[in-house]
Parts: C-alpha cells; structure tokens; sequence
C-alpha cells in the first residue's frame, strides 16, 4: 500500500492547501498528508491486495479481521481506513446497500473516517496502549451496535507491541466477533504477532513499491505542484525511499524546499549526503583495472568535499548489484530510475567483468562496510577495503585454480602489481602480471636437478623467466626427464603445479619400489579410485615417455605425511629431553612447544628448540 496520488480534494484546494495558492494564513500540508490515497484506485503498487479484496467484496465472502504486514510507509495505516471507508460507503440518497470498493464521490462517513474522527471507526496504537485493559474496553464496547454506520471497526496500529495477556484477552472476541464488528491490524513485526491471532485474520503482506512507479508518481505530483524537477533527481529519491511512498514523498518535500526552484539531481545528492554517481561508477572502473593510485585519488577527492566513507562503499555495493543484475537479466539496464550514464557503463561493465569478479567484489564491500562502519578512522579502513577489492577481486578461486592447471590453460592467475590492473577483461596494456601458485617441496623431497625452486614470476616487460609456463610443458615437453626416486616424483608434481597429485603422493600412496618408466605403489584407504589412472597419464605429459604403475599388496615403506610426521615427533622427543627445556617447560606451565630443524647458516652451537607460550615466548638464541 502507498500513499499514492490522490488529488487534493475540492475543499484542500479552497482552502489553499497547494503550493501556488496565496492564502498564507493556511496551514502548510506535507506532501505524504496531502496526497494520501483515499480509495483503492489511488493504491499504487499493490494490485494483489486491490484485486482480493475486490473478489471478497462482490462474491460477499468478507472475513471479521484483515492483518497488513509490510515495511515503513507503504501504507498500512491508511490502506486500513480505505477498507473502513468501503465497509461503511453510504450516500445520501441510500442506493447503496452494501460494502462496496467503488467509491466514485465522498459518502456519507467518508470524510470522518478519513480524518480519523468516526465514532464507530476506532484507531487504536497498540505501541502507546499495550495492555490489557484496552483491549478489555475494546471487548466490553465491540458488543454493542454502531450507532451510525454499517459497521464497527477496530483499526489497531503496530498491533506486535500489545503484551501477550493483551493478545489472549482478544482471542475469543477476534475468533468470534458480532455481526457488525469487522478488524484490521497493522504492524511491521508479522514476526512478533502470536500465531494464535494470525490464523484468525486474512494476511496481506504489503510489497514495496519499485523505483519506476514511485518516479512516477512522483512526477504526477511535481506537475500538481507546479515544481520543476529533474528526471534523474526523481529517480535518485526514489531509490534512496527503498520502496516506502511515504519516505519519497517525505524526500521530495525536502528537496524542494532545499532547492528553492528546479530540484535538480546534484541538490538532492547534496542533500541526503550522497556521493556523485558518476563518480562512484569512475571508482568501480579504477577498482576493475587495478589501478589504487587512481582509486585512492577519487575517493579522496569525493571524501575532501563532505561523502561519508560508508556512504561511498555503499553507493560502490550498489553499482556492484546493478551492474551484476545487468548481466543476469540485460533487460534491467531499461530502468528508467536509474540515469542514462549509469545504465550505459552497466552494460560495459556487464560485458567485460565474469560473475565471479563481480560476486567477490560484493562480498568483499559488504563485509568492508562493516569494518568502516565500527572503525575509529573510517577513511582509512575504506581505503584498505578498496585495496583489499583491487588486489584480490579477479583471484580464481582454489578449485578453479586446479581445473585450469589440469587443463593446461597455458595462462596463470592475473593479479595486480602497484599501479598495475588486476581484470584482464577491461582495455589494458598487454604486459600482465603472472604470478604461478607457489609450492614448496617437502623436507624430504630434494628438488630435481636443473629444476628451479619456488614460483616462477614474471612482471610488466621483464624478460620471460626460461621456465615455460604450466600446461606448455605439459603440452611438449623439450627433453625426456628421468625419475629415479620417489621424491623426485613428488618434486615433479610440485613443479607442474598439480596439487592433487602430488597431496595424494604425499599422504595416500606408500612406496615399494621406483624406476624410470616403472612405479610400484601401495595404496591407503582414503586414495581416490581414479589415482593410478591420472597418475599414469599425467607422468606421460610431464616426462615423454609411457610409465607402468602397478598396485601392490606388499607393506611399502610409510607415506612421506607420516615420514615427516615421525621425524618432527622425533624432534619433539629430543628437545624435550633437554634439561634447559625441561627448565623453561616448568617455570611456564601450560606453555606449548614447537620444534623446527636447524637451518644450515645458524652457527654451531644454537638451540634447535623454540618454546612458545600462546606464541609469545622464544627459547633460543636471539637470533
């Protein structure tokens, strides 16, 4: 429901109630007061309800009690008075005999039930009267016939707010109320209403009213109102409304009184303290590219002038939702609410940038507006979140990372470098970023002689790295590498950034023996089934050469996990047979140990333990 457009009445406008009119001494009406709805063909936005209680009304199926749920201003209350109106229609004359939704002209108790001054039509607001007692007055009068009308009605605002006696008091008068005693409940909270209540009422649930009917209707008002105003400022009040026809024309009186003549689009951004859209649309394109540099210089162009830190990560959240609305449904990009330069870039955006980057930079602002929102330095945090969404919006995620190793893309994970971009969707130079998964071999495993250690990157101009890049080796390798060990196998794996094999090496296979072109395994219970096939396939792309492995029942030597496992148990066992960690051990109790293998450079004579307390105490050198 919604305060929708209904003209001023015949007596408003004698009395000077427009804004063109020259009676001074007449009080000033609110806009959201002046065009309330006064029948159901002023309704905007609510056809379902119109069209049920319509049915309900002709076929004579009209229920004791209606309960309307919805958000702030869609028009509850006064949806409420519309049904009290239509019950009780009567005109002078009597042709009317019954509960009707045409109301062409005002009857006989129109204006007095509109006004909220009935003596049968009884608005109560449950917030201010929670107990008992006044539903007690309710069941004590609803017995007795109205003294004009046709019916009674009990029109119960914020109905959530009575107290639960309240509401068992009213059980037995709502299930079973006289003849001429009809109900209607408002609140916000359907949540908090008892269950009890609710199966004995008829629910509407209010929608919200989109952007392009309250720009609509609003435009109907400018012209009555004799104010200009711009397309684009309509639609930037009927966004920031969020569906509530009372809060857009709440705005809107606001606009016009702050624009004191054409209520353009920059005077409402200026004052409901919204950042240009243009240039929030110029931040998300610098964010798309990578480039911080230019990311930081807008936002801290736009916060210099007045934007709310949170209000730009905001508007930025919401570009992000409309531009993903866009590539889902293109046909979005035809609402009218939002500005032609808004609706252009969208569809660029929408073409250019994959779901998965506009799906990260949303989770990634959303979760960024909360740490603003509870920052002590809110521009500084919103400026971590912008660096945060230009680093890492375009990262594929880990599975997506391994299905293009496995396939052989030929191409790495682009990420940003400084100034550089980070989404090689948008227009750029070609030099990119690659940056391959880093993973490093195990104690145990001895990289592969002529192999290189570590990841392979390769920035802006620089000279191409001689290691070709994953799935090119795959592809063809150059000369035929020579396996002789297990952990040169797992090195391998390693190298070809293929971390399901070489995990599956490491912690589901054992080993019984091993020779170029030959393996020999023993597998555990949690192995894939698939192992030995991929394993096979893939120790042909990577060395040249065609490899026989075999299952075996024998034992085999234990898995390189339970290897590494044992020898840093063993470690631990030594360490804590040290009279000197025996020491530290009692003075801290509690204190929790971690032991890490002596590194070649540290001299001779040096700890090998480290003693932490919650990670805060070192034993050692001070190295």
């Amino acid at each position: 429901m919604t305060d929708a457009g209904m003209p001023p009445s015949d007596d408003d406008a004698q009395a000077g109630f427009a804004m063109n009119t020259s009676a001074a001494a007449t009080p000033y009406r609110v806009l959201a007061r002046k065009y309330r709805p006064g029948n159901f063909d002023d309704l905007i936005g609510q056809e379902a309800l119109v069209r049920t209680v319509s049915n309900a009304f002709e076929t004579g199926r009209i229920p004791q009690a209606w309960i309307l749920t919805g958000v702030r201003g869609v028009g509850k209350t006064t949806t409420a008075r519309i049904l009290a109106r239509a019950l009780n229609y009567d005109l002078p004359d009597g042709s009317v005999k019954g509960p009707t939704i045409q109301m062409p002209s005002h009857g006989i108790h129109c204006k007095a039930i509109m006004e909220s001054r009935h003596i049968d039509v009884l608005e109560m607001d449950a917030a201010s009267h929670t107990g008992v007692d006044d539903v007690r007055q309710i069941n004590d009068s609803v017995r007795y016939a109205p003294s004009s009308a046709r019916y009674k009605v009990y029109i119960i605002d914020e109905v959530h707010m009575l107290s639960t006696a309240a509401f068992n008091a009213f059980l037995k008068t709502l299930e079973e109320p006289p003849e001429h005693a009809k109900f209607v409940f408002a609140t916000t909270e359907i949540r908090k209403v008892p269950i009890t209540v609710l199966s004995r009422c008829q629910r509407f649930d209010l929608r919200r009213v989109d952007a392009d009917v309250l720009m609509s209707h609003l435009s109907n008002i400018a012209g009555k109102e004799n104010v200009e105003v711009e397309q684009e400022a309509l639609g930037i009040i009927a966004r920031a409304a969020e569906g509530s026809v009372r809060d857009s024309l709440s705005l809107f009186d606001q606009a016009i009184a702050h624009a004191a003549g054409v209520v353009k689009a920059d005077a409402v951004r200026q004052m409901l303290g919204l950042a240009d859209r243009t240039r929030v649309i110029d931040l998300f394109d610098s964010l798309a590219r990578g480039d911080i540099a230019s990311a930081f210089k807008e936002f801290r162009e736009q916060y210099d002038v007045g934007a709310d830190p949170v209000v730009v990560l905001s508007d930025l959240a919401e570009f992000v939702n409309f531009v993903t609305r866009v590539k889902i449904v293109p046909a979005t990009a035809d609402n009218v609410a939002f500005g032609e330069t808004e609706r252009l870039r969208a569809r660029d955006f929408a073409a250019k940038l994959s779901m998965r980057v506009l799906s990260r930079m949303w989770q990634m602002l959303l979760k960024g507006i909360t740490e603003v929102q509870g920052a002590t330095r809110p521009a500084a945090a919103a400026e971590m979140v912008l660096v945060r969404i230009a680093y890492v919006a375009d990262l594929p995620t880990p599975d997506e990372a391994i299905r293009m190793i496995e396939q052989g893309g030929g191409s790495s994970p682009v990420i940003g470098n400084g100034g550089g971009r980070a989404m090689p969707a948008l227009n750029a130079p070609s030099a990119q970023s690659f940056v391959q998964m880093p993973t490093a071999s195990p104690p145990s495993a001895p990289t592969m002689s002529g192999a290189p250690r570590g990841p392979t990157i390769q920035r802006g101009n620089a000279e191409p790295s001689p290691r070709p890049q994953v799935g090119m080796a795959e592809a063809a390798p150059a000369t035929a590498l020579r396996i002789s060990t297990f952990p040169e196998l797992v090195a391998l794996a390693g190298q070809k950034r293929d971390l399901m094999v070489r995990g599956a090496l490491e912690a589901d296979v054992r080993l019984i023996r091993i020779e170029d072109g030959r393996l020999e395994l023993a597998m555990e219970r949690t192995a894939a089934r698939s192992l030995i096939n991929d394993l096979a396939r893939k120790l042909e792309m990577w060395t040249g050469r065609r490899w026989v492995v075999i299952v075996s029942n024998e034992q085999g030597e234990a898995t390189l996990r339970a290897q590494a496992q044992e020898q840093k148990n063993e470690r631990t066992r030594l360490a804590e047979a040290d009279p000197r960690v025996q020491a530290v051990l009692a003075k801290f109790p509690g204190a929790k140990m971690e032991v890490y293998p002596v590194a070649p450079e540290i001299p001779e004579g040096d700890d090998d333990a480290l003693i932490t307390d919650d990670g805060a105490d070192d034993l050692g050198d001070d190295d």
